[in-house]
């Protein structure tokens, strides 16, 4: 079901200052959102979702945790918290490769312009760099993975096809697959070793890793059809539990710890895990698709995955989703970030659970930036079970001052003129969540594949530290 955000909440964002709870780094947070409860019980009850949990937080801590659900299905199983274990899915490539490639950029080991064939001479002819495997620009489509000399078909199977990069955006799990093997072969580790030495330990994330421990005292929410520590996706499974696209495990606590380093430009806890230039260069916008979609190196920042970044966030926010139900971004604009995590059941309706993750990161947004507006409307959203119709107009809405009395007023009947470009919007998402992911959104824009190139627009700060 759809939730439409009252418009005068948005036309009061930018006039009301943050009104933030103390972040607190400790546990257990006792700080919820209510509207956020709401929505994962909605969730639930819909059948998308067994159970989730829901981190707010800045770059001083966690502002609040939602958790709904239990660990399984299992009578007296355990509540669902935030040190509870995901698989993560797709949030792999950007909280254990990417930081790992760039580690080694960082040491002067690599280059994101190094070709490929450096490491694999089977792409002698393809021309593709590390940038084009970071911001899914290198042509590659999907393979499947061999059971037998996985590594080894993926990269035969990949270089067969004769990509040709720079083109266009193609989310592809093969970029990744490989990028984590060009980690092993750089630095002499095999990308979980890597990872654990030099970020997860530094970063004090005990619950982040790849091949979790069957530990009964280790909490770990199992994926659909699948034992808790045993990696969905196929490919992952393959290639042993260790891949650079999938295979790492996670808790809301810990991503949360990584989101603070991201806002923190990589120190955390006067402790620095990346160096500032790393995380600039991660976050920096790349234009791909004529300007169309907008890419870090491997985060998202504007494209048909974006649905976590809800109605609130800011232009210079970015972040991930991952198969399994999870997502995170991340907005240094207003040092703030959202985290889910879920156990997913319903994996046919893509376009019900990424409206989802728009709910959770609008509603979270909200409700920071305007707690007094928001909780007046929390026992409406709690009666009409989230409906839209409850929620399409904020009214009555107790406003304190005639002067935002005024501006309600003016924001409901801008609302009227508003209906038939969201209208249009709606309908837009809906084109693009039915075009599916990856190689199909880059069949919308046939005649233009030809001439799309992916432009670095690299932001000022990040000029800077590229002098140094």
């Amino acid at each position: 079901m759809r939730l439409i955000i009252p418009f005068v909440l948005l036309m009061l964002t930018p006039l009301i200052s943050p009104a933030l709870l103390r972040a607190s780094d400790e546990l257990p947070v006792a700080a919820s959102s209510p509207t956020v409860d709401v929505i994962l019980d909605r969730a639930i009850s819909q059948n998308l979702i067994a159970g989730g949990v829901v981190v707010i937080g800045n770059r001083d801590g966690i502002i609040s945790t939602s958790a709904r659900g239990q660990l399984n299905p299992a009578a007296g199983s355990p509540q669902l918290d935030e040190r509870t274990v995901f698989d993560v899915a797709s949030l792999t490539k950007v909280i254990a490769t990417t930081p790992a490639v760039m580690k080694l950029v960082d040491e002067g080991r690599i280059n994101l312009t190094d070709p490929l064939s450096r490491w694999f001479p089977e792409f002698a002819d393809a021309q593709i760099t590390i940038l084009h495997l970071l911001t899914h620009t290198s042509g590659l489509e999907d393979v499947t993975v061999s059971s037998e000399q996985s590594m080894q078909s993926a990269v035969s199977k990949a270089a067969a096809q004769q990509p040709r990069p720079g083109n266009h955006f193609r989310y592809a799990d093969i970029n990744f697959i490989l990028l984590g093997e060009v980690v092993q072969r750089v630095s002499g580790e095999t990308l979980d070793q890597f990872c654990q030495e030099e970020i997860y330990r530094p970063l004090g994330t005990r619950e982040t890793m790849f091949l979790p421990p069957a530990d009964p005292a280790f909490s770990i929410a199992p994926t659909s059809g699948f034992s808790a520590g045993i990696v969905q996706d196929p490919n992952a499974r393959r290639l042993g539990g260790v891949a650079g696209h999938a295979g790492l495990f996670s808790s809301a606590y810990d991503l949360s710890r990584y989101a603070r380093l991201i806002l923190g430009g990589g120190v955390l806890d006067d402790r620095r895990v990346l160096s500032e230039q790393v995380v600039a260069q991660m976050t920096t916008p790349y234009l791909c698709n004529d300007g169309r979609v907008l890419r870090g190196l491997g985060w998202d920042m504007q494209s048909a995955f974006s649905a976590p970044k809800g109605s609130y966030f800011s232009g210079a926010s970015f972040g991930h989703t991952g198969y399994s139900g999870s997502s995170i971004w991340i907005d240094p604009q207003q040092d703030l970030f959202v985290i889910m995590l879920t156990r997913r059941v319903n994996y046919r309706d893509t376009r019900s659970f990424n409206q989802l993750r728009r709910d959770i990161s609008t509603f979270a947004v909200a409700d920071l930036k305007m707690p007094d507006l928001v909780a007046g409307l929390t026992e409406q959203w709690e009666q009409a079970a989230v409906s839209a119709k409850a929620v399409k107009v904020a009214a009555p809405v107790k406003v304190a001052s005639s002067g935002a009395r005024k501006l309600v007023a003016k924001a409901q009947t801008r609302l009227k003129f508003q209906s038939r470009a969201h209208h249009r919007s709606a309908r837009a998402e809906r084109a693009l969540a039915k075009a599916g992911a990856g190689r199909r959104v880059a069949r919308l824009t046939p005649r233009v594949a030809k001439a799309e190139t992916c432009k670095t627009t690299p932001s000022k700060k990040s000029r800077v530290l590229a002098k140094r």
